[in-house]
Formats: structure tokens, C-alpha cells, sequence
């Protein structure tokens, strides 16, 4: 199936206002993890799941684009955001995938639309291929499908390096930069971003949130490998201007599960939330109101309670 591309209409801005959110707290995998509930309840449920190093508010640009539909959730994964660390350093995809499920569960979410940015994406499709019984749909942004081994030690390397340490946090928001750095988001949605993402620590500094271990012990998992497990209907975004959805890998991913479908976002680098919020609505409402659930049986056998 060709990608659907959504074009940027002239003169309509990139950027929009960030929704408001209510913070919510649960348990699962033995930790306190915080999630953000842009409403509606009663409405079909979506959750959306943030990549490395980041937090839930990376959705804030785009919640709005769906609360009159679905009751939009946005999880701060463990070591992220306003949820706690692990204590053993348990980042692993496998590890974040359970705590999906265990989420959904105390939640009751059924049916719903699982959204994932980056590792964010790794994560749900993790999640998607082992716990598919409570999915209804999987919507994978702009998620590298294989870390090479340079990246995997670019990784390591900064988990292992000294975080930096800030006097205020005007200075923490002035010197936050994206990674990768490469973004068309402006000032104002990464100055919104770096307000969400520091913490002032006891010894009086501020610092970014997440646990240094995330990167440290990031392993290398054959992303592709997955789709061959999936059974329910399936988006699979590109940034218009990223180079990780290769031709290549797309041809692989459609190869291994026939029903996915694929939108490009123009004018999005890596960062496709903030980069063009309008542009990633349109591509992923075209999909949600093309499809819907997959019947419970066709969905594949699921690994725990469901």
C-alpha cells in the first residue's frame, strides 16, 4: 500500500497550543508511574508512549487532534518523566512492554489505540507482539527497527557520562536541546518541552529526569522481527524528513505483517509530535477512521493476564 502523505496546508501553522492534562498515578512493575489523562472518559481509550530520554508531555501538541474521539492517556515510561526509576536499572523493552500491560490491565483499557514515539515505538510493538489480547489498534512513529552497534555504544556511552548539572531552571530550559537535535519544532514547543523535563535535586542543581541507566543499559532488539506477530490493524508513521524508515525497512515490515499501513508526515524530522502536530493528527485520524478493532481472536495468543 502506498504511504499516505499529508500535506501542510499553506498558511496554516506548525504549531499549535498545548492541551491541558490531569496527572494520574499507578502501580505497575512494582513502581509509581505518573500518566497524563487529556480526557475524554467514557470515550474508546489511547494510550501514547514517548521515546528515550523523553516524557508524556511530548504529546501535548497533538492530544487535542483526538480527545473528541478517544480518551487520549500519555505514560511517563519508569526512569522517565514523573514516574519512579527501577532500582535495578530494569529498562529493558521487555520490562517497559509489562508495565504496558500491567497499566492496561489495572486501567481495564480495552480495545484501544497504542501510540509509540522512538523507543517509545520498540516498546509498543514489544508489547503489541506478546500482549495482544486488551490491543486494538498500534499506530509505530518514526522508530529505528535496528539500532546498529555504534548506536547501541552511543548509547551506553552517554549513560555512562556525568549528567549535566544546571544553577537554575531558566538555565535548564535555555541550554535543553532535542536528541537527535535535528527538529523544525519552534522555540516555544521545545521551551514547553524542557520546562517538563528537569527536576531541581537536593543538592540544589537542575537536572534532566530521566534515569541515566535508561541509555546505559539499552539493548539491541531486532525491531522487524516483531511485526511478524502482529495481528491487529497497524500504522507505521515517518517523519518526512528522517531517515529511519528506510525503503528498505518498509518493504520488510509490510513483508511480515500484510495489514500495516504507512503515512508520512511532511515537514517532520525524528520529532514528529512537535515538528507537525497538525500533519501528525491528519495521518493518524485518516487511519483510525479507515479501521477499527480487530476481533479478539484474530488477534494472537497473549503472554500473561490480559
Amino acid at each position: 500500500m502506498p504511504a499516505e502523505s499529508i500535506p501542510r496546508s499553506a498558511g496554516e501553522p506548525a504549531q499549535c497550543l498545548p492541551a491541558a492534562s490531569t496527572s494520574r498515578h499507578l502501580r505497575a512493575g512494582g513502581l509509581d508511574l505518573h500518566l497524563l489523562d487529556y480526557g475524554t472518559a467514557g470515550k474508546p481509550p489511547m494510550l501514547c508512549v514517548h521515546g528515550g530520554g523523553a516524557h508524556a508531555h511530548w504529546y501535548d501538541f497533538v492530544a487535542s487532534g483526538f480527545t473528541s474521539q478517544f480518551h487520549v492517556l500519555a505514560l511517563d515510561l519508569r526512569g522517565h518523566g514523573d514516574s519512579q526509576w527501577a532500582q535495578t536499572a530494569d529498562y529493558s523493552y521487555a520490562r517497559h512492554a509489562q508495565d504496558i500491560a500491567e497499566v492496561a490491565q489495572a486501567l481495564d483499557l480495552q480495545d484501544f489505540v497504542l501510540v509509540g514515539h522512538s523507543m517509545g515505538g520498540m516498546v509498543s510493538l514489544t508489547y503489541a507482539a506478546n500482549w495482544p489480547g486488551r490491543l486494538g489498534r498500534l499506530v509505530i512513529v518514526d522508530t529505528s527497527m535496528r539500532l546498529s552497534p555504534e548506536r547501541i555504544a552511543s548509547f551506553h556511552e552517554i549513560g555512562t557520562r556525568a549528567p549535566s548539572r544546571y544553577a537554575s531552571e531558566d538555565e535548564f530550559v535555555r541550554r535543553f536541546r532535542l536528541r537527535p537535535a535535528a527538529s523544525t519544532a519552534s522555540a516555544s514547543v521545545i521551551a514547553h518541552i524542557a520546562r517538563h523535563a528537569g527536576r531541581r535535586y537536593d543538592d540544589g542543581s537542575w537536572r534532566h529526569k530521566f534515569d541515566r541507566q535508561v541509555y546505559a543499559s539499552r539493548e539491541y532488539q531486532d525491531g522487524v522481527a516483531c511485526w511478524d506477530r502482529i495481528r491487529v490493524p497497524a500504522l507505521l508513521v515517518k517523519g518526512g524528513l528522517s531517515p529511519r524508515i528506510t525503503p528498505a525497512i518498509r518493504a520488510e515490515v509490510q513483508a511480515r505483517c500484510p495489514q500495516v499501513q504507512f503515512a508520512e508526515v511532511p515537514g517532520a524530522e525524528h520529532h514528529v509530535t512537535l515538528d507537525n502536530p497538525a500533519g501528525f493528527v491528519a495521518a493518524v485520524r485518516a487511519f483510525l477512521e479507515r479501521t477499527s478493532p480487530a476481533p479478539t481472536g484474530d488477534r494472537g495468543s497473549a503472554r500473561g493476564e490480559q
